[in-house]
């Protein structure tokens, strides 16, 4: 996928990596982190960056990459790993090796991302099919006392694509630990806002709130083409 007349990223087909060519500089940061994200929000688990065809001219620029993971940390089952002959990328927590043989062989070791994906209309009966996601992945998973906390979190968030995206969405949760991590995909570019409780006398504006209330963390993740509402549920959360 072309993002930038001086950077490409493309899919490398034999991998499944992304490769960059070609030179990456400050004025191609933001359409490299679009392309990224896209691409973790296609499909669940971590994706791999060949860097080893793009000359980084900054150290601003080779910031992206840790910037792009802390980023989708929270999102479900996102993570980013990259592969640089330099090592001049590795710091700031970001898994780094020096080729793309070494960084296949270590994604082989690590652990099936385990997700579950649906796509959804924006219509009422939405959020009745995102509870069923969360109920049959909570049981699945041995993560039952998240629940109902999850039910309240997802139906919130679907709500508000169908109230004021009015776009197709995606849903993925994923467990990790004893959390439970949440996303909402549409293709809007409206970002959610929360300004705290909301007076008693007034209607509506309490989607949020409850979201804050049952999740440990949430936010809102801007994208290309619309965005990405998360929120991280905790089982300590829900214990007496």
């Amino acid at each position: 996928m072309p993002t930038h007349v001086r950077c490409l990223v493309e899919t490398d087909e034999s991998s499944g990596a992304l490769r960059l060519t070609g030179v990456l500089d400050t004025t191609a940061t933001g359409t490299v982190r679009d392309a990224l994200l896209a691409r973790l929000c296609e499909r669940p688990g971590p994706v791999v960056v060949d860097l080893s065809g793009v000359r980084i001219t900054d150290r601003a620029a080779r910031r992206t990459f840790a910037e792009v993971r802390r980023e989708v940390a929270d999102w479900p089952a996102a993570d980013l790993l990259v592969v640089d002959p330099t090592g001049r990328t590795a710091g700031d927590e970001l898994p780094v090796w020096p080729t793309l043989d070494e960084a296949t062989a270590a994604l082989a070791v690590l652990p099936t991302a385990t997700a579950a994906t649906t796509e959804l209309p924006p219509d009422v009966g939405a959020a009745r099919q995102a509870r069923a996601l969360v109920l049959d992945g909570c049981a699945r998973w041995g993560v039952d006392e998240l629940a109902e906390a999850g039910c309240i979190a997802v139906t919130e968030m679907v709500n508000n694509v169908v109230a004021h995206a009015g776009t197709p969405m995606t849903v993925r949760l994923a467990p990790r630990g004893d959390t439970l991590h949440i996303g909402v995909r549409d293709h809007s570019p409206r970002q959610p806002t929360y300004a705290g409780l909301a007076p008693v006398d007034t209607a509506g504006g309490r989607g949020l709130l409850l979201i804050d209330t049952v999740a440990r963390r949430w936010g809102s993740t801007p994208l290309r083409d619309g965005k990405l509402v998360w929120a991280v549920l905790h089982t300590e959360d829900e214990r007496p």
